[in-house]
């Protein structure tokens, strides 16, 4: 059993556990396997810049996850130093900016009329998408990796410790808290719940999908994507880490070391499953389904009966982002900060760019327009466009 040494931690402990894991001197790109070097690749497409700024010192060095909100017209950013940037997604010219005395850990979630992050100190804060400026907040138990998300009526945060707590996002008083059980060892990684009107669904580390009720956190099913197995704790790591992703009636739902599965999001029965093992969601496009696995290899299912049509396997344990679809393109960046480009027919490198040496993590989202939103490691935040070259 193989993971990335830095994204592992103790339930409710932010630190390595490089002693635990005999590993010393372990970095934001340290892995128990080797990651192939940096293929070489016969660029058949190019990558053309539309806008690009800094946002902050984006991840400042921290195994973090602030992924921009992307609000149609207007793209949020910020970074762990404190900057939060309101950006117009056509042009990247800067509608406001502040800068906030709290360092950042989670973010950016929003709803129609505010953003919500969470800082160092475990403080969920909402401020306002006019301007930036705060409006509540409210405590947490313990620090948050995962963006809050919100209904426009009810805020949700999940914590690293397994709880998810609800807030009135007018007022931020607390309104149910839900304990998951949580594993004493999992990835340093969370997925961010999802928020609908009646009904909240959380990933947890133990392996398991739970829905809640919206209006008082109960129990109304829960889905095992992933049963832990094995003698150790490292062998036992199921975590769900990817939001797991709406189609209609039913959720797709991804796991380390389990399974991906299409589940009833009523009654939480399954539809169907496969075994897979993956650190994000997987993405769908073109009635295919692609999932980029903890081993590094991207791979392209059919939907219609989820067979393998494609695997690469050139970026090897080189920790890849979740897969973008753009065009007939897939995408993908890696912890080197290459993005990386296949065809989404038979899943060849077509296209290569070093976007930033800072590294990817965060995924590549499409705007409204259609072009492709990257936001690196270091705080670089680009729009870019793929065009085939004549």
């Amino acid at each position: 059993m193989h993971l990335a040494g830095n994204r592992l931690v103790r339930a409710g402990v932010f630190s390595v556990l490089t002693m635990a894991l005999g590993v010393s001197g372990c970095s934001t790109t340290d892995t128990f396997e080797q990651p192939v070097p940096v293929p070489d690749v016969d660029n058949t497409v190019d990558f053309n810049t539309v806008w690009s700024l800094s946002v902050g010192d984006g991840h400042d060095g921290e195994f973090l996850y602030l992924a921009p909100l992307n609000a149609g017209e207007t793209v949020y950013a910020a970074s762990a130093d404190g900057e939060l940037l309101a950006v117009n997604a056509e042009t990247g010219k800067v509608q406001w900016e502040r800068e906030l005395d709290n360092r950042i850990f989670a973010g950016v979630g929003g709803d129609q009329s505010q953003l919500y992050l969470v800082t160092r100190e475990a403080d969920l804060i909402a401020l306002s998408r006019e301007d930036g400026h705060e409006l509540w907040r409210s405590a947490l138990p313990t620090e948050a990796l995962a963006a809050p998300q919100s209904n426009g009526t009810l805020v949700v945060a999940q914590t690293t410790d397994g709880r998810v707590l609800a807030f009135d996002s007018a007022t931020g008083e607390k309104r149910w808290q839900y304990d998951g059980v949580v594993p004493a060892l999992s990835v340093r990684a969370a997925a961010a719940p999802l928020v609908g009107g009646d009904v909240v669904l959380a990933s947890f580390s133990n392996g398991k999908l739970i829905a809640l009720s919206a209006d008082a956190g109960q129990p109304i099913w829960q889905y095992e994507v992933g049963q832990p197995q094995g003698r150790t704790e490292l062998e036992r790591l199921v975590d769900i880490a990817g939001q797991p992703l709406v189609l209609d009636t039913a959720v797709m739902v991804s796991g380390y070391q389990g399974k991906l599965a299409l589940v009833d999001i009523r009654s939480g029965q399954e539809i169907w499953s496969r075994e897979a093992s993956t650190l994000h969601a997987p993405m769908v496009g073109d009635g295919r389904i692609y999932l980029s696995s903890a081993n590094g290899d991207v791979i392209a299912y059919r939907g219609s009966d989820r067979r393998e049509i494609w695997r690469q396997d050139a970026l090897s344990w080189r920790q890849l982002t979740q897969p973008a679809v753009y065009e007939n393109y897939i995408v993908v960046g890696d912890y080197e900060g290459y993005m990386n480009v296949l065809s989404s027919e038979d899943g060849s490198l077509v296209g290569q760019k070093r976007y930033s040496s800072d590294g990817l993590r965060v995924p590549f989202q499409r705007l409204e327009n259609g072009n492709l939103m990257v936001f690196g490691n270091g705080g670089k935040l680009s729009a870019l466009t793929l065009k085939e070259r004549n």
